[in-house]
């Protein structure tokens, strides 16, 4: 491939996005969307604030909310941000608002700056990610690691960016070395941490599960709810 790469960070570097652009969010919102999806989710529909969820369930009982602040679950909302979670709840066919401190607001963020198309980015779905990068046959990319709260690096984007590229470039990066690296960072080590319930060790390798899912994850506009996310070939 010969498509120009550019490697931003943060919610800066969302607005930023250009091209395609594949907004990345290891631990976990973008872990959390393939799961519910293979749990039979119908639609998941990000958003930026609780408030926006709230309102959500007001006009639509039947929906569910999921989400974070500061990692934290959030109150009135039926799962935190947990992958693990989302991986053994009843979903088939609901619909799922999603509200978190970094993956949303990176996504929305790059919507709203023009890129497209907009993919969620983790290990889950790299190889389908890549897959429909190059058939869509775009010639910028941007990938665009969140980091913690969308404001501070995190070494499992950051090196989900790093694979992305690789393989995009036709390398084959060393997932090994860098799952290893991830787990002995400070925010691996949180998912061990007793004292840091809200990040259940599950969620980890829920996070780290290499092409698990066999879907790229692409944001669309949609009449009756915003934004929405869906799986493409």
């Amino acid at each position: 491939m010969t498509q120009n790469i550019r490697m931003l960070s943060f919610l800066e570097g969302a607005r930023a996005a250009t091209g395609a652009a594949v907004v990345i969010d290891v631990f976990r919102a973008f872990s959390l969307v393939p799961w519910a999806m293979l749990n039979g989710a119908r639609t998941i529909v990000p958003v930026r604030t609780a408030a926006e969820a709230l309102a959500w369930r007001e006009r639509k009982p039947d929906v569910l909310l999921a989400g974070e602040r500061d990692g934290k679950p959030l109150p009135g909302f039926d799962f935190g941000n947990s992958p693990s979670a989302i991986r053994d709840a009843a979903l088939e066919d609901r619909i799922l608002i999603h509200r978190t401190s970094a993956g949303t607001q990176g996504l929305l963020a790059a919507i709203e700056a023009g890129a497209s198309p907009v993919l969620t980015g983790s290990f889950l779905n790299a190889s389908a990610t890549v897959r429909h990068l190059r058939a869509s046959g775009a010639d910028s990319i941007s990938l665009v690691a969140m980091g913690w709260n969308a404001e501070e690096a995190a070494l499992e984007d950051t090196l989900c960016a790093d694979y992305l590229r690789a393989l995009l470039r036709g390398e084959a990066p060393d997932f090994q070395a860098m799952r290893q690296q991830i787990r002995e960072d400070a925010t691996g080590r949180r998912f061990f941490d007793p004292a840091l319930p809200w990040f259940p060790e599950a969620d980890f390798d829920a996070c780290i599960d290499l092409d698990r899912f066999d879907s790229a994850v692409a944001a669309v506009r949609d009449d009756a709810w915003g934004v929405r996310l869906q799986k493409v070939s």
